[in-house]
């Protein structure tokens, strides 16, 4: 059996010139996270990110390295979605606003091919990672929320609001675990944030 954990990035720098970039509390996130993992005894034979800052800074704030990178584990451009579909967006901001803007326009771009081609993307990533890793491996990818959205859609066999509602709760740093043998592909649990409660639940964030 092949185990994939999906890791969402810290928290990235809302707001700021250029979002591509950990905060204080994303660098924070991403060492708790690796703390996490090797808790639970995760020893990956491989570990990817996408290109993103954010998703690299992560995986290496959790102690795992330079990840391998590949491009289909990158996040949709959130903010030219907003402008592209016309949500409105009463101050960028504003976290609680752009969320609803967000929502708004993620109801139409999933019903279009940029959804269908970025989420056909993404999977056939997972397919070949699982398809290298063989039975008994384990790979780490520090990604997205959308990315890790977009497996649940397929896994769970989600339609586009679906998708719109798992994208919303997802949690900086939150844990995805996937198996996959011969019974095909699982989703095992989602979101998994745990290690933000108790004495860290400070470091609970969702953008």
């Amino acid at each position: 059996m092949a185990l994939v954990y999906l890791v969402r990035h810290g928290q990235a720098s809302f707001g700021a010139d250029d979002y591509d970039v950990l905060s204080p509390a994303g660098h924070l996130q991403g060492k708790i996270v690796g703390d996490e993992l090797r808790r639970r005894g995760v020893r990956p034979d491989q570990v990817w990110s996408g290109t993103l800052s954010r998703q690299r800074e992560t995986a290496v704030a959790a102690g795992f390295g330079a990840p391998g990178e590949d491009a289909r584990w990158n996040e949709f451009d959130h903010i030219g979605l907003v402008r592209e579909f016309g949500a409105a967006q009463q101050d960028a901001r504003d976290p609680r606003a752009f969320q609803i803007a967000l929502d708004a326009a993620l109801r139409d771009w999933t019903g279009g091919d940029g959804f269908r081609a970025f989420s056909g993307n993404v999977n056939a990533a997972l397919d070949e990672l699982l398809a290298g890793l063989g039975k008994g491996g384990t790979a780490l990818v520090f990604t997205s929320g959308g990315v890790i959205g977009a497996v649940c859609t397929r896994l769970l066999g989600l339609d586009g609001a679906g998708f719109v509602a798992v994208n919303r709760v997802s949690v900086n740093a939150g844990i995805t675990k996937i198996v996959s043998g011969r019974s095909g592909t699982s989703l095992v649990s989602y979101n998994d944030h745990a290690h933000f409660e108790g004495e860290h639940r400070e470091l609970l964030t969702y953008r």
